[in-house]
């Protein structure tokens, strides 16, 4: 009875290493410890640096010898870079322009990040809560200190919807403050849903392709579709958080 206790035990401890979710578990590589608050270096942590990195070497690289005809590595830096100053001038105006590093900063962050975590083996830091929310707050919190700065105290006004009766202020404004205070919410909810259950999703159909063994060609091309749109998903999410964080620029440099 022992011995199949300690089997079972086992079988349990192996399917729950091999679950789905066992992909978005955070564990330390080098444990450190700072009075008494655990400040350990993680797998997370790597890859953020991972991704920050090839970020870099991704520009650097495309850019290290310009020339009138671009390569393809410097064709598609250049094609980030307008795609990106693009859309804060589209949706910021000129005004946006001077803030278009920090913009183009998150995009590539975000996505490299997004397309890091499908290689087999990597971590997806985009699939957790707490990245996902810093990186909204730290925007949502930027903005706001540009509407005070270009404002000052009439930035308030941005909570008064305009041409509202005044007898409904009452109303109205609490609604406004309290979907301003909700931004980082939606916006850090999204990119963290869609990554993870994307990736959820591949573990599962892949999971499915290996049991079948060689009955699984057919999972297996549901496996390889997921994992283009996946792609696809990856970019157009790293887009949606720079849209929506332009759109809050906007918001705090013309108030309306």
């Amino acid at each position: 009875m022992e011995e199949e206790a300690h089997i079972d035990e086992g079988h349990g401890e192996a399917h729950e290493a091999h679950g789905p979710l066992d992909q978005f578990e955070i564990e330390p590589l080098i444990p450190i410890q700072v009075a008494g608050y655990d400040v350990s270096f993680t797998n997370s942590a790597l890859f953020m640096f991972i991704a920050g990195g090839l970020v870099l070497l991704f520009l650097m690289g495309g850019m290290r010898h310009p020339s009138l005809i671009p390569g393809r590595l410097q064709s598609a830096v250049e094609t980030l870079y307008e795609f990106t100053a693009n859309l804060v001038n589209e949706n910021a105006g000129k005004e946006g322009l001077p803030f278009f590093s920090v913009i183009f900063t998150i995009f590539m962050f975000i996505m490299f990040g997004n397309l890091i975590g499908l290689v087999p083996g990597a971590f997806t830091f985009t699939s957790h809560i707490i990245v996902t929310f810093t990186m909204a707050i730290c925007v949502v919190i930027g903005v706001t200190i540009v509407g005070f700065w270009r404002h000052g105290l009439h930035f308030f006004e941005f909570f008064v919807p305009h041409g509202a009766p005044k007898f409904m202020l009452p109303f109205l404004v609490p609604i406004e403050v309290l979907s301003y205070c909700v931004r980082p919410i939606s916006l850090s909810v999204r990119l963290f849903v869609n990554m993870m259950a994307g990736h959820t999703m591949l573990h599962v159909f892949a999971t499915f392709v290996v049991a079948l063994g060689l009955f699984g060609f057919a999972p297996l091309l549901v496996v390889v579709a997921l994992y283009a749109l996946e792609i696809a998903i990856a970019v157009l999410q790293a887009y949606v958080f720079t849209i929506l964080s332009t759109l809050y620029l906007r918001d705090s440099l013309h108030m309306h």
